[in-house]
């Protein structure tokens, strides 16, 4: 969760995700003071310009870098004390996490330190997330558009063997010219074969099986399938899904049957009839011709070639 910047960003020199790692320091030093946070202060060169949204775990603002003159977002956990060791390996998991991750619809980490008490990570500031942008009429070229940008950054994380485990509309940010990151790994793991792990995720966009404790990369496919639905058809399916889904015509205006099948696939409940990663899910879409039924209104979706080529990796 990003948020919304006063104007739209530009970047002269384009945020790479840096190695970080080598410069987190997980425990402060003693008797390190910890500053209540408000707008209009200053943590080092960033000073606080709005809070952007909180939950239970962090608090994100957008902040200006007095130095380098350029609008960040500052994702700032809440406090936690020296001896927390759980919350100091969460913290450097997420971080090292997304240090690893180097993909062009995926937001890249510019920074992660300790900052006058208070953990703070740095990343580029968008316009909005996917979830306000879902409050207005949006373009089906557009959606499509953003399909594709998704599709591949969570492919891309399946190849690194990335499980994000909270994929949701408010953790895709949109940036200037139609562009759209994928962001928030605070819940991601690193795959490493069948473990139980605790039910964590979104209401609504949990798949079945994590909701157990048994999440895989199916689980994310599920979740970027209702994602996907919302976005073209206006409504979230509730699960256990009965037919007729909600608002399926409207889904189905304009678009090739492949593509429908294509998110049908995605979001089924049974977890061996999705695509088995994100990978499987981006190589079925590749073969789709054309997203749309030729001639139709909705018009033709965007080529936009991605750096990254991906494979099967599960």
């Amino acid at each position: 969760m990003v948020g919304t910047s006063p104007s739209p960003c530009e970047f002269d020199v384009p945020f790479e995700a840096t190695p970080v790692t080598a410069r987190l320091k997980l425990v402060m030093d003693p008797g390190e003071s910890t500053r209540r946070l408000r707008v209009g202060m200053r943590l080092d060169k960033y000073r606080l310009v709005k809070k952007l949204g909180e939950g239970g775990f962090a608090t994100v603002y957008s902040a200006h870098d007095t130095i380098e003159d350029r609008d960040v977002a500052l994702k700032i956990p809440e406090s936690h004390s020296s001896d927390d060791h759980q919350s100091a390996d969460d913290l450097q998991r997420e971080v090292r996490i997304m240090a690893s991750l180097s993909h062009e619809s995926i937001l890249p980490l510019k920074d992660a330190r300790y900052i006058d008490g208070h953990f703070v990570m740095v990343f580029p500031l968008g316009e909005e997330t996917l979830h306000d942008r879902l409050g207005r009429r949006m373009a089906r070229a557009t959606t499509l558009d953003y399909v594709r940008q998704m599709t591949s950054a969570v492919a891309y994380a399946h190849e690194r063997r990335v499980l994000h485990r909270d994929i949701k509309p408010e953790n895709f940010i949109l940036f200037p010219n139609s562009k759209i990151c994928l962001t928030d790994f605070g819940l991601a793991r690193i795959e490493r074969g069948r473990h139980a792990v605790s039910a964590s995720g979104t209401l609504g966009y949990i798949a079945p099986e994590q909701a157990m404790g048994k999440p895989t990369y199916r689980s994310d496919v599920f979740s970027l399938g209702l994602v996907i639905y919302r976005m073209l058809s206006g409504s979230l399916p509730e699960y256990p899904f009965e037919a007729p889904l909600p608002s399926y015509a409207k889904l189905r205006r304009g678009l090739n049957q492949e593509f429908v099948d294509w998110i049908r696939k995605s979001m089924d409940p049974k977890p061996l009839k999705r695509f088995r990663d994100g990978v499987a899910m981006a190589n079925a879409l590749d073969r789709i011709k054309s997203l749309t039924v030729p001639g139709s209104a909705t018009g033709t979706t965007s080529t936009r070639s991605t750096r990254h080529r991906t494979r099967r990796v599960a």
